[in-house]
């Protein structure tokens, strides 16, 4: 089965953050993986997507944008882990221009994974409105290596 553009489920702890005017998407993909286990596929980046931040990162370093997000114990990737269950891992970071959080869920043999964005200003809705199209290849590419592992 391929990647799908899908609602967030309603039990996601996701919902808690999402006011209007806010960005939420969501994808899933059928995997009997974890939320862990899928959540470390999709914060692997390729060598095209780990491209793009860099570039994106050169970007917006001039402006004091953070690149990874900050140290913590609990991580995937470069994004520390709000909270985690057997169901749902919740990852992300704030910073000046928006608020940015991923979910992933498992869920009645699926992986969802949804990002939700809060923006603080007009630089973050011009950053998000900017990056939109790779995030949505780097999803759906995401999707697809948890769909092949799982």
């Amino acid at each position: 089965m391929n990647v799908i553009a899908t609602e967030l489920p309603p039990h996601s702890a996701l919902h808690e953050r999402i006011r209007e005017r806010d960005f939420i998407d969501c994808y899933r993909v059928a995997s009997a993986l974890s939320p862990r286990q899928a959540a470390e596929i999709i914060t692997s980046f390729p060598s095209w997507a780990g491209l793009l931040l860099a570039i994106r990162n050169g970007i917006t370093k001039p402006f004091g944008l953070l690149s990874e997000g900050p140290s913590s114990d609990n991580s995937v990737g470069i994004f520390p882990v709000e909270l985690e269950h057997d169901r749902e891992l919740i990852a992300g970071f704030n910073d000046k221009h928006l608020d940015f959080r991923v979910t992933v869920m498992s869920d009645q043999g699926y992986i969802y994974l949804a990002t939700w964005v809060h923006t603080h200003n007009l630089a973050g809705a011009l950053y998000l409105k900017t990056i939109l199209p790779f995030h949505i290849l780097i999803v759906r590419d995401a999707l697809n290596r948890v769909r092949l592992e799982g």
